[in-house]
């Protein structure tokens, strides 16, 4: 049994209309789905991806109105974007200002971002992006944002996540590097084929104080599975390591299992399919509100409580 791959990623927004400017216009990327948190109706759920929503792909927002978040340990500290080999330079005009300097990390060249609300995002030159591109951007084809990986986290102590991460979720440790900002080492986990797109990271930082969630930061990060049957699976191997799991749930544009590992962080195990477009046109998918068929009912009194995007 493997994982594939990132899934998708899901962060926290407190300012839904900047935040989809900022994913949309500044980055580039399509909004592939504009539905609501299923748990939480009040709340958009937004998903930007490329051009063809594929997994792997998409950084999804949850709209809720929180305090920034308490930067530390145990915690979802990262999000890798790749791009085209030759694109860095690019980015750095283009986000002028919210980037730092072109580095080399853990052997490729890398350009850490913030967006406007703190959250940290890393382009990451790779030398075969994949990922579809999207017509619909004033960014070039050729530069930009293909997917995701690698995702970093950090924990306080390696022992316990390693033991989840190689013995429940089958990856493998291959190599470490220092941490960037000085805190420790970096563990890289491979899953499936491996490269940047099937990487965590696993930053060990006993001496940052313990994160608060909030706005500017993730909620989770999801893994891949090809289909139902490979969930039901990961759902049979997880539970025969007593780890607590939310069992199988189904969220429409795909069915899920979550768990934390024993750092605190929230895993999510996602498959592939049915995706984006099983509810509305490929050409149009995120333009309008989209909602799961048990939600549909509610539909005005949700629609009355969203705040205009625009």
């Amino acid at each position: 049994m493997q994982l594939t791959g990132i899934h998708h990623l899901t962060a926290i927004t407190a300012n839904a209309p900047g935040n989809n400017r900022f994913y949309t216009e500044t980055l580039g990327l399509r909004r592939v789905k504009k539905t609501v948190n299923q748990d939480d109706t009040s709340a958009y759920h937004l998903f930007f991806a490329d051009g063809a929503g594929s997994p792997g792909t998409d950084i999804t927002f949850f709209d809720w109105p929180a305090a920034p978040e308490r930067r530390g340990t145990n915690a979802i500290t990262r999000t890798g974007l790749r791009v085209g080999a030759d694109s860095l330079d690019y980015w750095a005009d283009r986000l002028n200002g919210l980037a730092g300097r072109i580095t080399t990390l853990d052997g490729r060249p890398s350009l850490d971002v913030e967006d406007p609300e703190g959250q940290r995002l890393r382009l990451i030159a790779a030398p075969d992006p994949v990922g579809q591109p999207w017509g619909g951007s004033d960014v070039p084809a050729e530069h930009q944002i293909r997917g995701l990986g690698p995702i970093t986290i950090s924990v306080p102590d390696l022992g316990p996540t390693e033991a989840v991460l190689t013995r429940v979720m089958n990856m493998r440790r291959v190599r470490d590097y220092p941490s960037p900002d000085g805190q420790g080492q970096v563990h890289v986990f491979q899953m499936g084929e491996g490269g940047a797109a099937a990487e965590l990271h696993v930053a060990v930082q006993p001496d940052l104080p313990q994160a608060r969630q909030g706005a500017g930061g993730v909620h989770h990060v999801a893994f891949r599975v090809p289909d139902t049957d490979a969930l039901t699976a990961w759902t049979q191997h997880v539970s025969q390591f007593r780890v607590p799991n939310s069992g199988e749930v189904e969220r429409f544009y795909f069915r899920s299992l979550y768990f934390r590992e024993p750092g605190g962080n929230l895993f999510e195990l996602a498959t592939d399919g049915p995706g984006f477009d099983v509810d509305e046109p490929f050409e149009t998918m995120g333009e309008s509100l989209s909602l799961p068929p048990f939600l549909e009912a509610k539909r005005p009194q949700i629609e009355a409580n969203l705040k205009p995007l625009v």
